[in-house]
């Protein structure tokens, strides 16, 4: 078991892209789900899956359990739940000795740029880049399960 440990905001302008070291695909979807406890499978770059379970503790930490499956397992998981999907490319980013994951979304999330930084503890206090906007950790609204489910949260869509 991991324990997750992140921040997350919005992102504010694409100053971001020019300091990209990786970037992958993704297509996850949601095969179960509650207040507390997500269930999805992703499929990475078309070629690797796995399947994770996630308990909420807090805003900031999650206990998390990831497991790699067979591909095929995941396009399957993937097909029954095609109503609680995300798809996005992934960019790792480092910024003072923390990487950043910004995600840029596909589909009907298109348009949509998340930064999330995980740390090792939740006094770390990693230095934020110019490029984010308005920190939501915490705000379930901005959860990938939720935007699979609900689509863009109302403000963001004014």
């Amino acid at each position: 078991m991991a324990r997750e440990i992140e921040r997350k905001f919005l992102v504010g302008s694409d100053a971001w892209r020019s300091d990209v070291e990786t970037s992958r695909h993704i297509v996850q979807a949601y095969v179960a789900l509650d207040i507390n406890t997500t269930v999805r499978v992703r499929i990475s770059d078309g070629r690797k899956a796995r399947l994770t379970v996630k308990f909420g503790l807090s805003r900031m930490v999650r206990d998390e359990f990831e497991y790699e499956i067979p591909l095929e397992d995941a396009r399957q998981m993937v097909s029954a739940n095609r109503d609680r999907l995300v798809e996005k490319t992934r960019y790792h980013v480092r910024h003072e000795g923390f990487v950043w994951e910004v995600d840029e979304y596909a589909g009907a999330l298109a348009g949509l740029v998340i930064a999330e930084v995980e740390m090792q503890s939740e006094e770390d206090a990693p230095a934020l880049p110019t490029w984010l906007g308005r920190e939501v950790t915490g705000d379930g609204a901005w959860s990938n399960a939720r935007l699979a489910v609900n689509g863009l949260p109302v403000e963001a869509q004014v």
